[in-house]
């Protein structure tokens, strides 16, 4: 089965209904639900969703999602070795270098993410979700 690692921006489209990104992104989730593709979120994603989540609702409220999420996703590991491998890129935003060296380390096929140029020489393929939606064999709606 496909290994694909979900960027954080992906989830939050969900959960938030953030338009027009929501259509691919739940598409990929719903891929992800139904077996065609295993998904994984970087351990450092899961904090981050759950703060923002926690800012937002009730903590009880946060917690019941996070779970809910890793219902769904499975989690890619971050520890030293990850750190030093995202160090070792260079880029500018850490936060998807650690994405970028987690996916490598779980063995992803892909980072599903909107933001596709912070991404640059990734060592794993990086895909939007809408190119990821077609490379999963799904149809999007039009919206």
């Amino acid at each position: 089965m496909t290994r694909v690692l979900i960027d954080v921006n992906l989830v939050l489209d969900v959960l938030l209904d953030r338009r027009p990104h929501v259509a691919s992104a739940s598409a990929v989730w719903a891929a992800i639900e139904e077996g065609r593709a295993e998904g994984l979120l970087s351990a450092h994603a899961v904090t981050t969703i759950h703060y923002l989540n926690a800012k937002a609702v009730a903590p009880r409220m946060a917690r019941e999602t996070t779970e809910a999420l890793l219902s769904v996703f499975g989690v890619a590991t971050v520890d030293g070795s990850v750190i030093r491998a995202a160090n070792a890129l260079g880029w500018p935003i850490f936060e998807d270098a650690v994405t970028a060296a987690a996916a490598q380390r779980a063995k992803c096929a892909a980072i599903i993410t909107r933001d596709t140029r912070d991404f640059a020489g990734s060592p794993v393929r990086v895909l939007a979700p809408v190119e990821a939606a077609a490379w999963l064999g799904l149809r999007l709606e039009a919206s």
